[in-house]
């Protein structure tokens, strides 16, 4: 039986670097030989090269799809001496206009944002189910984000949630949606000759 992806919502963010330092030597499914990387201006595309080599090289394999955006990152303040917040015995020297204060230091840093359902961040439908593996593996290696899927394996419903790298316990919930039909069965309370 082939494993799907039914459901899956992304709010994965990474550093970029990280990311590229992730697939130096990934372990990647046997489906899968190799991956590609490509980057357009402000997306990043990772794309699965298939094992199978009686697949044409035409057939499109699942990709998975981020935006880059920059973010300023910065260095962690330094603590407050035993004077108070102004670093000197006794607070603030109020004597000291002309001294600029020391500003943080900070750098640009350029970071991979898988966010969205399943069309947008898991795309294409062929090696699906083994590019979900690697967008999961992707998750435990990210410090912010929540990944959540509804998988079938083996034709067994699965849950899976990661949050800021993190497994977590996830469940399958059956619901039924309102269709609807059941709504032309109902009595319609605006034409109802009892009511006046």
């Amino acid at each position: 039986m082939t494993s799907r992806v039914y459901r899956l919502h992304s709010t994965l963010e990474l550093p970029l670097e990280d990311v590229y330092d992730h697939f130096e030597n990934p372990n990647l499914p046997v489906e899968m030989q190799d991956i590609d990387i490509t980057r357009r201006n402000n997306t990043l595309i990772i794309s699965a090269v298939a094992a199978d080599e009686s697949m044409s090289k035409y057939t499109p394999t699942a990709q998975l799809k981020a935006s880059i955006t920059e973010n300023r990152v910065y260095e962690e303040e330094p603590e407050d001496g035993p004077g108070g917040p102004g670093g000197g015995p006794g607070g603030p020297q109020w004597g000291t206009l002309e001294e600029e204060e020391e500003e943080i230091e900070s750098e640009l840093v350029e970071y991979a944002c898988f966010k969205g359902d399943r069309e947008t961040v898991l795309q294409n439908t062929a090696l699906q189910y083994p590019m979900f593996e690697v967008l999961c593996e992707i998750a435990r290696i990210a410090e912010k984000g929540t990944l959540t899927a509804v998988v079938a394996v083996d034709g067994e419903l699965q849950a899976t949630r990661i949050v800021d790298g993190e497994d977590r316990p996830a469940s399958v919930n059956v619901v039924e949606e309102p269709r609807e039909e059941d709504g032309a069965n109902g009595v319609n309370w605006r034409d109802n000759e009892f009511i006046s």
